[in-house]
């Protein structure tokens, strides 16, 4: 039977990657240097990606991937770096200071490779119910046995009841010296290779919300013959991850092996995913750069009907529009990891609009690649080693991972009508009220409080925070567009939205939840919802990011010491689009007839491919913030 051969007492290397240990005393998480430091440290450990002979190749990941071959190398090498000291909080001693960080490493990891990043970071969402539970006895044991390269996997879904937890047949009889497991988990990643399961199974036989509990399992402490991996599935995408199984018989767990409370671990669970969901946005975020890249240096390479790709208009439009979706994602993404700190009560409304929206955004933009690629994005060679068709294959699965699109939205749903109270809630009271917490939100540069897991909440009782602010973001635009012609567009934009925003606040106050769930129409309210707290969080970047107006990297123009609106204008404006395709109807009238409104934004989007192309030729990562890339410049 496989299982790890390392002990609990293995030595956990010092992370390459930060050898500065964080104070696990310090009150505050530190303000990190601008832009995106953290990734691009990461990112020249991993060294080019075109160097065939390295483990972070892509030539290495393509043979992997025909091969299904788990990416073994890939992992040695990430914890010969430390990365998996950013999977341990730094009161447990590991480096994580901030959920941003993980952030970072994860986009780092999934721009490289997919199934890399997931086989990898997929220990982080195995012991985060630790780190979430109140009580854990066995944390700091887990922290070093994490810290030692140890894979941990989480065992939720069962064969025949996928992600309806409640319905978990795996038993663990309590007894005098803790549990015996019996049954069955199923399609779990890394269940075969990785040595510790924090597992989800039935403490009473009546089973209920508190009816099940949280185990951690260590394979190396079990009898043999107790338990037995499942074979590895094949997948679409991310073919070389071990996507398996583990099947329990009488196997004795000690009672130092109950993460939390005896009764707790759903909630411990749905808590624990609120963190997760906001973070799996990175995976995203790393292969929409990648196709970006991709396609463009196709295009800027590419003669066709007598000149080159990139000079056609579609092209130059779809390119530019797809970067204006990456940035809208990444504003969101950056906004959302950084709230689990300073609004982890609301976690619950904030991660299911990032990990509904921002995974669904890329799927769509690497669609529209693929039309960009043309045969290209088909080949599994002959073409830059077959990159296009193994990316979109890989990131349909992230959609899945955490809870799928159709879950998240449920969320929003059943919470539509503290969602409306909270939006229209007078100034200082319930979500709407003023303070710190949007400077320390929204500033990517300002210390961020400790994390306080005992805040997260399984319902957001007062709405969203970050909803509530988008009408007084919009009010301070359309003050500074008074002052700045230049904002004009952008301050249009956010009126729009705004408003419809509040319409959609209306609608969402008056749905009712059905016997059999929330009506069809309330899936596309949700939609259009998550478009809204989008805008929100970019107008909220552009408010107090980087210096003072989030102006800093997405269309800045050099030597100008006011910021540009450019970046915050395309991304309102697909924003826009996006809401008006989920709610049509929910934008009213246009401002001007469409033919105008089409002639403003042709100028807009070639603004915007002009910065796009800037960082590509500097070889910079496509982002509203500075950030090299190991492969650096294209030759």
């Amino acid at each position: 039977m496989p299982a790890a051969a390392s002990s609990a007492s293995a030595a956990a290397p010092e992370p390459a990657l930060d050898p500065a240990p964080a104070d696990p005393a310090a009150p505050a998480v530190p303000a990190p240097a601008a832009g995106w430091a953290l990734a691009e440290r990461l990112d020249a450990l991993l060294g080019d990606p075109e160097d065939s002979a390295g483990p972070f190749g892509y030539a290495a990941a393509a043979r992997q991937d025909a091969a299904e071959e788990f990416p073994a190398a890939a992992c040695a090498a990430l914890d010969r770096i430390g990365v998996q000291h950013y999977y341990v909080p730094a009161r447990h001693g590991g480096a994580l200071t901030g959920l941003p960080q993980l952030l970072e490493v994860v986009r780092t990891l999934a721009r490289r490779d997919l199934t890399s990043a997931v086989a990898h970071g997929k220990t982080f969402l195995g012991a985060v119910c630790v780190w979430v539970a109140e009580e854990s006895p066995g944390a700091a044991r887990l922290a070093g046995l994490v810290r030692a390269g140890e894979l941990v996997s989480l065992g939720l879904t069962e064969r025949a009841h996928g992600s309806d937890l409640m319905a978990g047949e795996v038993v663990a009889e309590p007894g005098p010296e803790g549990y015996r497991i019996t049954g069955e988990k199923w399609l779990i990643n890394n269940a075969t290779r990785g040595r510790l399961v924090c597992l989800l199974a039935r403490t009473a036989p009546e089973g209920g919300p508190r009816g099940f509990s949280l185990l951690l399992v260590d394979k190396a402490r079990l009898p043999r013959g107790t338990w037995r991996p499942l074979p590895k599935v094949s997948t679409l995408g991310i073919r070389g991850a071990d996507i398996s199984g583990i099947a329990f018989h009488a196997a004795p767990v000690g009672r130092d092996g109950l993460v939390g409370r005896e009764g707790e671990g759903p909630e411990t669970v749905l808590k624990a995913l609120q963190i997760t969901r906001s973070l799996c946005t990175g995976l995203s975020l790393g292969a929409a750069d990648h196709g970006l890249r991709l396609a463009y240096g196709f295009a800027a390479g590419r003669e066709l009907y007598g000149r080159r790709m990139l000079d056609l208009p579609l092209v130059r439009r779809t390119l530019a529009e797809c970067y204006a979706d990456l940035l809208a994602a990444e504003a969101l993404s950056l906004v959302a990891a950084r709230s689990i700190h300073t609004l982890p009560e609301e976690l619950s409304v904030t991660s299911a609009v990032a990990k509904y929206l921002v995974p669904t955004t890329v799927d769509r933009v690497l669609l529209r690649l693929r039309g960009v690629l043309g045969a290209r994005a088909f080949l599994s060679d002959h073409h830059a080693h077959g990159r296009f068709q193994k990316l979109e294959r890989d990131h349909r699965i992230v959609g899945i991972f955490d809870g799928n699109t159709m879950v998240n939205l449920y969320a929003l749903t059943a919470q539509f009508r503290t969602l409306a109270r909270g939006f229209a809630a007078p100034a200082g009271s319930g979500a709407a009220r003023p303070g710190a917490w949007e400077a320390a939100t929204f500033s990517p540069d300002r210390p961020l409080p400790a994390l306080r897991p005992e805040a997260l909440s399984l319902l957001a009782r007062h709405g969203s925070t970050l909803a509530a602010s988008l009408p007084g973001s919009t009010a301070v635009l359309a003050r500074a567009a008074a002052d700045d012609v230049r904002l004009v567009p952008a301050a249009r934009a956010a009126r729009t939205l705004s408003a419809a925003c509040r319409a959609l606040h209306t609608r969402m106050g008056a749905a009712r939840l059905l016997p059999g769930g929330a009506p069809v129409e309330s899936f596309d309210l949700a939609r259009g919802y998550s478009a809204c707290l989008a805008a929100a969080c970019a107008l909220g970047l552009w408010r107090y990011g980087g210096d003072g107006r989030g102006g800093g990297g997405g269309g800045g123009g050099e030597g100008s010491a006011a910021p540009s609106p450019l970046w915050l204008h395309a991304v309102l404006d697909r924003l826009l689009s996006g809401l008006e395709e989920a709610v049509p109807g929910s934008t009213g009238p246009l401002p001007r007839p469409r033919g105008v409104e089409e002639e403003a934004r042709e100028p807009l989007y070639e603004r915007l491919l002009e910065r796009m192309a800037a960082q590509y030729a500097a070889g910079e990562l496509f982002s509203l913030f500075p950030c090299r890339t190991a492969e650096g410049p294209p030759c």
